[in-house]
This record gives C-alpha cells, sequence and structure tokens, in this order.
C-alpha cells in the first residue's frame, strides 16, 4: 500500500518520529519491568508538555537516568537531582527530576509485592488480559478511565508523584494495556 494511503490514528501526524513510535511501540503489550519504568518516567516527564517534545528528548533521558534502570535510578542523591538540572536533553524540572528518584523506589515496592509490574497493572483489568476500545474517531477515546483513576490512585497511595489519572490512562495506552488504535489504523490487531 503506498504510504499515502496509509490509515493511522491523528494524533501521530506526520513527523517521522512520531509516525516510528505509533507504528512500532504505541499500543503494543509491553510486561518487561525495564521497558515499562522507561514508560513512566517518559508520562510522568510529559506531565504538561506535548509528547513529541519528551519523545524527542527520549535519549537524553536514556543517557541521564542510567539507561532506565530503576534499581540504580532509585540509589540517586541530592548531587545527581542537580547534576540532572544542568543536563539539556532532558526537562530540568526538579520536581519532576525527584519524582524519577521516588517513582524508582515505588516501583521497585511494587516488584517486591507483585513480581512485576505487568502483574501489578493487570490485578486491575477484568480477567488480567488488555482493553480493546473500537473508536472510529480521536474524539471518542476518552482521557481517564474508572480502570486508570484505580490505578493512579493506588501509584498515589504508594508515594508514585506526577502520575494522575490522565498520565495513567496515557501510560495504559501506550504500554498495551489500553488498545485504542482507531478502528481504521493500520496498526489495528
Amino acid at each position: 500500500m503506498a504510504e499515502s494511503n496509509v490509515v493511522r490514528c491523528g494524533w501521530c501526524g506526520t513527523d517521522t518520529l512520531y509516525i516510528k513510535y505509533h507504528d512500532e511501540e504505541w499500543g503494543k503489550l509491553v510486561t518487561d519491568d525495564n521497558t515499562l519504568f522507561e514508560f513512566l518516567v517518559l508520562e510522568s516527564a510529559q506531565a504538561g508538555l506535548s509528547w513529541i517534545t519528551i519523545l524527542r528528548r527520549r535519549e537524553g533521558y536514556r543517557k541521564a537516568f542510567a539507561g532506565f534502570d530503576f534499581r540504580k535510578i532509585a540509589q540517586f542523591k541530592e548531587k545527581d537531582v542537580e547534576r540532572l538540572m544542568s543536563d539539556e536533553g532532558i526537562i530540568r524540572n526538579r520536581l519532576k527530576i525527584q519524582s524519577t528518584i521516588t517513582n524508582a523506589q515505588a516501583f521497585i515496592q511494587i516488584l517486591n509485592d507483585f513480581g512485576s509490574f505487568s502483574d501489578y497493572l493487570f490485578s486491575y483489568f477484568p480477567d488480567r488480559k488488555p482493553v480493546v476500545n473500537h473508536w472510529k474517531s480521536l474524539d471518542e477515546a476518552p482521557v481517564s478511565t474508572p480502570i486508570s483513576d484505580a490505578i493512579s490512585k493506588d501509584m498515589k497511595k504508594r508515594g508514585f508523584k506526577f502520575f494522575g489519572t490522565t498520565i495513567c490512562y496515557a501510560y495504559l495506552q501506550a504500554t498495551g494495556y489500553v488498545d485504542d488504535h482507531l478502528v481504521d489504523c493500520i496498526c489495528r490487531k
């Protein structure tokens, strides 16, 4: 099929980085803890910003945050926060940087309690399976659901920061726990 005839979810537009992300990652089920943590960092950093802004800095985040190694990040100290505050490859927001460290610590606790972050997430889903929606237009997709409400509320109790229900829903979409590819999208399963 010619590229001009390819139908994708409209949010990815024509930016090649966005299209690659849409086609190769968004909505594909992730069960690997390291990748789930990477998306948690990126989605949390995105709060108040556009996703493309974060996507363009993804490699900067990878370098700044020890390849998204949550065990290393959980050990970061104030000197690391100061180092990161001068790193032009990431969003230099002190609260977001500190929240990444706090979230790494909370992430490890969830792994201790549930065995994997995927098992934690699936504990909120009926039959422990992803939700597959059948939207025909972007306007139909919600920004949050009772599942994202419950997960974000529990994560907040567990100490996570910058992970409200809207960010949680975007996280679930990105990591494939919710399939919101439009019905006519080439990525539709």
